[in-house]
């Protein structure tokens, strides 16, 4: 369980990383859609990351 928790945790930073990047140059993380903004970048890493995190609390409690 240890080992899917820091996946979660890695995921989630990364998520994070990816979410800032996009929010200083959106095509850098949003290169495959037709229209790259900054708004479709906290949609998409945005949810990610609060999945990955819920994700992660999820695992802790079942452990």
């Amino acid at each position: 369980m240890e080992f899917i928790r820091l996946f979660f945790v890695f995921l989630c930073i990364t998520l994070a990383f990816a979410l800032l990047l996009g929010l200083y140059k959106p095509w850098w993380v949003l290169w495959w859609e037709d229209v790259q903004n900054r708004k479709k970048v906290i949609l998409v890493y945005g949810i990610g990351i609060l999945l990955s995190w819920a994700a992660y609390w999820m695992v802790k409690s079942w452990s």
